[in-house]
Order: structure tokens, then C-alpha cells, then sequence
């Protein structure tokens, strides 16, 4: 999918995010003086968008600086403010490299039952196919039957093999077994889902611990990567989200997902204020295409509502 074609269907996959906060930048700025009351109306605006208290007090210190006192119209607004949104973004927009000296490199993706977990990881196995790449899934959430059998039916679209086990199978075991696969047949990337039961904090992470010892027993270096996807709709219950399993495993990167259904896109921001981590990839639907890596500009531009930046 070009690039621009992308930003159309992040474009559209923001509409709820945009309208929310676009229809009141129009409201509070039709033309109008940038003095401390817009100021304030603005920054009440961002927080309902779930940009998070740090990053709008980071954009309001901005505009204070640059426009304060001036007039401005909305789509000056706009434009300023996805310039803002984009500064704040642009250090997380990493896209996910893999090590060419790992055969595999080898991802750990982790989240909460329901984020998309499972979808992410044959949306990837299909971007790497498109690269060329070889990977080799792990069905490692082994208590919900339906994401071993989602994740096989991603296999058979994608042409990737798929290591699983039956139901309740030790997730550390097939991990195992999916690694020495992955090694044998020189794969490029070994992707391993894992469940999801963050009710039962203590047992996921004894599962997640135990994964991680397995994994090393073959590689001490594994996992090179840890995955945590976030479903945009949740809001700032990700921020939290984040922190548990932080606490949990060393997350080394995020995935996004369902920015499609979200009016809660700006919570994206809030993470890169709050974490700092790499946001490697967002997803704005169910085709394998509607996940791609994570660019700070059309993102910004996307969330408010600006046109495209001319290339």
C-alpha cells in the first residue's frame, strides 16, 4: 500500500478522534485572540481527547510562547497544533528492526485478552512476508482456543508455519519448540503470542517469567524483542496498562490497535509523554494492510484534522 494511501486510511481510522477534537478547535476558534482563555479552553480539549495532562500542559507552554496574544483561525490551530503533536511523537516513531546478526530475532508480544495481540502478529508475519522475510508464529496463548486457531488461519493466508500445541499446553514448552523450529529453518523472525490474563497479574507473570527462562536456554540473549499491544478504545486505562506489565517484563517497544473504532487516539500521545517508549506500529482495521509503522507526522495531522504535509 503507498504511503499516501496509508495516510487515507489512517486518516479515516482517526475520523472519531479527529471530529471530537477538530469540531472543538472550530468551535473555540473561529477567529479569535490566543489569550489565557482560549489557552485554557484549548487544553481542556486535548485532556477530553486523552492527550494526557504532561503532554497539553507541553502544547499550551508552546503556544504560549509562539502565539500568545495573536489572532489565529482554526485551521491555524490545527496546523500549529499537529506540529506540536508531531515534536512530542517524532522521538517514539521507531519502526521494529530486526537484528540480521539473530537468526531469529526473536518477539515476545504481550498485552491484555482482547487488544489484538493475535492479529498483530499475522499482520506482521505479513508485512515480513512482503519484505522478504521468513518468520514462524508461536501460538503461545494456549488458554483461549480461538487465538490458536486465529493464528493458524493467519498462517495459512500468510504462508507462515505456525508451532501450537492443544489446549492449556505449556506456553514455555511450545516457545521452546518454536524456536528451535525457527532456528533449523533459518527464520528471520520468531513471533510468539502469549495470554492475557492480567486478573490473575501473579500467574501471567510467572507464565511470562517462565517463557523468557525457556527461551534462553537456546539463546541467552532472547527475546530481543517485547511487544506490548494496546487497544487505542481503552483510553487512559493503556497508560496503565503500560505500567503493570513494565513492572512485569522489559517492554522494549508498542503496538497500537483499533484506532479504527477509537474517538481516543490521542491517548497514543499521552504514552509517548508518559513512557518514551518506541511505538513501532498503529493499526487502523481487520486487513493485514491496515497496520503500518508508526509515522509522527501523519499521525499528528491525521488526529487533528490537517491535510497532509505536501512531499
Amino acid at each position: 500500500m503507498a504511503l499516501g494511501g496509508f495516510f487515507s486510511r489512517l486518516k479515516e481510522g482517526l475520523t472519531r478522534s479527529t471530529q471530537k477534537l477538530s469540531g472543538g478547535i472550530t468551535a473555540v476558534f473561529k477567529k479569535r485572540r490566543l489569550d489565557d482563555e482560549a489557552l485554557e479552553e484549548l487544553e481542556e480539549l486535548l485532556i477530553s481527547a486523552d492527550l494526557g495532562t504532561e503532554a497539553a500542559r507541553k502544547v499550551i507552554a508552546a503556544f504560549r510562547r509562539s502565539r500568545f496574544g495573536k489572532e489565529v483561525t482554526d485551521e491555524e490551530i490545527k496546523q500549529a497544533l499537529a506540529e506540536e503533536i508531531a515534536a512530542i511523537l517524532a522521538p517514539v516513531a521507531q519502526p521494529l528492526e530486526l537484528d540480521p546478526a539473530r537468526k531469529p530475532h526473536v518477539v515476545l508480544v504481550v498485552g491484555v485478552n482482547g487488544v489484538g495481540k493475535t492479529t498483530t502478529i499475522g499482520k506482521m508475519a505479513q508485512l515480513y512476508r512482503e519484505q522478504g522475510k521468513r518468520a514462524v508464529m508461536a501460538a503461545g496463548d494456549t488458554f483461549r482456543a480461538a487465538a490458536v486457531e486465529q493464528l493458524q488461519i493467519w498462517g495459512e493466508r500468510t504462508g507462515t508455519p505456525v508451532v501450537a500445541g492443544g489446549k492449556n499446553a505449556d506456553s514455555a514448552g511450545l516457545a521452546f519448540d518454536a524456536l528451535t523450529k525457527a532456528t533449523a529453518d533459518g527464520a528471520d523472525v520468531l513471533l510468539i503470542d502469549t495470554a492475557g490474563r492480567l486478573h490473575n497479574k501473579a500467574a501471567l507473570m510467572d507464565e511470562l517469567g517462565k517463557i523468557i527462562r525457556v527461551l534462553r536456554k537456546q539463546d541467552v540473549t532472547a527475546p530481543h524483542s517485547v511487544l506490548l499491544v494496546l487497544d487505542a478504545t481503552t483510553g487512559q486505562n493503556a497508560v496503565q496498562q503500560v505500567k503493570v506489565f513494565k513492572e512485569m517484563v522489559a517492554v522494549t517497544g508498542l503496538v497500537v490497535t483499533k484506532l479504527d473504532g477509537s474517538a481516543r487516539g490521542g491517548i497514543v500521545v499521552a504514552l509517548a509523554e508518559a513512557f518514551g517508549l518506541p511505538v513501532h506500529a498503529v493499526g487502523v482495521g481487520e486487513k493485514a494492510g491496515d497496520m503500518r509503522p508508526f509515522d509522527a507526522g501523519d499521525f499528528a495531522r491525521g488526529l487533528v484534522g490537517a491535510e497532509m504535509a505536501a512531499t
